[in-house]
């Protein structure tokens, strides 16, 4: 049976972390494999799990074994695999699935990029263009339709996991009108609309993006008579008014990307116009690991970053926001109270 090592010594820790190719490889295998759907409550053996996904059993352990390790799947006396929190979260059926954003971290254009990291921190900027011969967004829709798919998924459950966490948070008692800027398919607003029934929304995102806004929100939903959805870029413009403004995981682009999209909300806002900025910060969360990873992939793909509290002060002070309380919306996310002066 294999068992998860506990505090190897320093020179185990660093050999493990410069295989972390592999552990992030072995997840992916599995999501991909579907093993974990495979496994239900009733613990299997290697030979049956194989059958089940249609894998050889003896490379199928040798899967189960180095997963097992991670606490990725549990290997019973008998020989048998079972499930464990984590596995569990790779199931496409789990309401906390994490199967699309461990397919998203390690999609084929990551092992490219990664290894010119050292490049990126030397030269600030971005490398995918200089890998793949166009900006990351454009090869993502027009020469990457499966990694696509896997990226739009992976936002659907990110964004829908955590809209209900923003809507327990935001008071909105008096307030008319909330505007999601580059809110993607629009999960955030739909929760704040079933939570309040007099509110109305706006949703602005690109056109590719709204055009698969969230079913509640589209014609024939229950909430399209409450809803306007916009096409847009909010780097260019942000024609929607509101009490509210949503601006949620999205200010990670390049520096002036964020300055464009700030200054079109404080542009659009009235005088007194709340705003709520929603993001990651990598220096205030539980999440350290994993927000500190996902800034260095945001700084190979398009040149971006999360930010720090400090960094996003800086941010909104300048957009000339007036800042008032910053919040935890839960364990990955903080929110920035900001209003907009007189």
């Amino acid at each position: 049976m294999t068992t998860v090592e506990q505090s190897p010594p320093p020179s185990s820790q660093l050999r493990e972390l410069v295989f972390g190719a592999a552990r992030a490889a072995a997840v992916r295998a599995a999501a991909r494999l579907g093993v974990a759907d495979a496994l239900d409550d009733v613990p299997m053996s290697a030979d049956e799990l194989a059958a089940a996904v249609k894998t050889q059993p003896g490379t199928l352990r040798r899967l189960l074994r180095a997963l097992t390790c991670q606490g990725v799947f549990t290997e019973r006396p008998d020989g048998t695999f079972a499930h464990t929190e984590m596995s569990r979260l790779l199931r496409e059926d789990d309401p906390n699935s994490l199967r699309y954003i461990a397919l998203w971290c390690t999609e084929p254009w990551t092992w490219n990029v990664w290894p010119q990291l050292d490049e990126a921190v030397r030269s600030g900027r971005g490398v995918f263009e200089n890998v793949y011969g166009k900006e990351f967004f454009p090869y993502l829709n027009e020469d990457a339709p499966e990694s696509a798919h896997v990226f739009n998924r992976a936002m659907t459950t990110s964004s829908s996991q955590s809209a209900q966490d923003v809507a327990k948070l935001l008071d909105l008692r008096g307030v008319q009108s909330v505007a999601d800027i580059g809110g993607g398919q629009g999960h955030v607003v739909a929760s704040l609309l079933e939570k309040h029934p007099s509110l109305h929304g706006t949703l602005l995102d690109l056109p590719g993006v709204v055009e698969n806004a969230d079913p509640r929100l589209r014609e024939g939903g229950a909430l399209a008579d409450r809803v306007r959805i916009v096409a847009g870029d909010c780097r260019e413009d942000i024609p929607v008014q509101a009490d509210v403004y949503i601006i949620k995981n999205i200010l990670e682009w390049d520096d002036e990307s964020t300055r464009r999209a700030l200054a079109n909300v404080r542009a659009a806002a009235r005088p007194g116009a709340r705003v709520v900025v929603i993001e990651n910060l990598v220096d205030d969360t539980p999440s350290m690991r994993f927000t500190t990873a996902m800034d260095l992939l945001l700084l190979l793909n398009v040149g971006g970053a999360k930010h720090t509290r400090q960094s996003m002060i800086d941010r909104l002070t300048a957009a000339g926001l007036v800042i008032g309380e910053i919040r935890p919306v839960n364990p990955y996310l903080h929110a920035f109270e900001c209003t907009v002066p007189g």
